[in-house]
């Protein structure tokens, strides 16, 4: 089992020039951090992009809701639909802006699952923390489940 804390932010993680770690990330590590900034932050976050989404959520991606001391679930398909209707109801996505930045806190591998906690700033304000859960697939690592806590 390979764990590391990560101190830099996701868009510095997966840039090309390097990452500014703790300690060098591991080929999965690396891997979990591509999937994580392109089909969650920004493919639903900054560009609500269902095509990045569809390509790095296991299909039965769930989405566990704490709400008044119960539990909602939110399947992926029904979390890609709301994000549809938002870019129909908007005209369009946004494509040249990544107003939501991210933060790696954590992105444990231990053979082929993982778990990354993420944390999400707007203009420097803090809006959530995720923790991830991700299998690796004959195609590649998806992200299966999340939890969160909203700041």
């Amino acid at each position: 089992m390979r764990t590391l804390a990560l101190v830099s932010s996701l868009s510095l993680l997966a840039a090309p020039a390097g990452a500014r770690a703790e300690a060098p990330l591991s080929t999965d590590q690396a891997a979990v951090v591509k999937v994580v900034t392109e089909a969650y932050v920004d493919g639903i976050h900054n560009f609500r992009d269902p095509d990045a989404i569809r390509a790095g959520f296991h299909p039965d991606f769930e989405m566990l809701v704490l709400r008044d001391g119960a539990l909602e679930k939110l399947p992926l398909a029904q979390w890609i639909e709301r994000i549809e209707a938002r870019n129909a109801a908007e005209g369009a996505p946004p494509r040249d802006r990544r107003p939501t930045e991210a933060r790696f806190v954590l992105v444990d591998v231990t053979g082929d699952a993982a778990i990354c906690k993420v944390e999400l700033s707007r203009q420097g304000k803090k809006l959530f923390t995720d923790y991830l859960s991700l299998y690796r697939f004959a195609e590649g690592w998806k992200i299966a489940g999340k939890i969160f806590q909203r700041h």
